[in-house]
């Protein structure tokens, strides 16, 4: 792929989508690999007819859309079924990604994504941009947007890699316990930076 990706990701709560949508500020086109997701379980895609064909109507809401709580029970404690999901869905979600990728028009690319590391797509990207927040911070912030409880919060954050192991693996780190003034000015050096680089690629 020639075109210049940076890969955008960190833990729940940390204010990805704010980061993104200051990128989309200066003319970025974002990839977003939470909606692709989405897209490729949609009514009459490829993913959806073959879930409902392994798994029958059970995972199917009545307007025969996907019914995500359904499946993700389904899946949560059966390891066969969920390897056999995975296999099905990543292959699907990173060819819709990669199409997106090359369809896009601006400077660089962002491809946001919260398991940018553990599901190696780091692989895609030229260059990888972590939004970091305490742990503490991360709990806080998730269970007031979301309503749920911080054992649940603190749940997915085991679920997801360590802290300090993606803060190693990241090329570069956005610290966003400050104020938004100061997260925009933040993106609009590494923008720049990424500018320069997209253009000696």
């Amino acid at each position: 792929m020639s075109k210049f990706v940076v890969g955008l990701t960190g833990g729940i709560g940390s204010g990805k989508t704010t980061v993104a949508n200051l990128f989309a500020e200066q003319g970025i086109d974002l990839v977003d690999a939470d909606i692709v997701a989405r897209e490729v379980v949609e009514i009459g895609s490829e993913g959806l007819n073959k879930l409902s064909e392994h798994f029958g109507t059970r995972i199917l809401k009545l307007d025969s859309s996907l019914n995500r709580s359904a499946l993700r029970e389904i899946i949560f404690n059966n390891p066969t079924h969920r390897d056999w999901v995975n296999k099905l869905l990543h292959p699907l979600i990173r060819i819709e990604m990669l199409k997106q990728l090359d369809s896009a028009v601006s400077a660089y690319t962002i491809l946001i994504a919260p398991l940018l590391f553990e599901n190696d797509l780091d692989r895609l990207v030229n260059r990888t941009l972590m939004v970091d927040i305490s742990t503490q911070e991360q709990v806080k912030r998730t269970s007031t947007r979301d309503s749920v409880s911080q054992e649940q919060v603190h749940r997915i954050i085991e679920s997801q890699a360590p802290r300090a192991k993606k803060l190693q693996r990241a090329d570069d780190v956005i610290d966003n316990h400050g104020e938004i003034s100061a997260l925009k000015s933040k993106v609009i050096a590494l923008h720049n930076n990424y500018i320069k680089l997209s253009n000696n690629a």
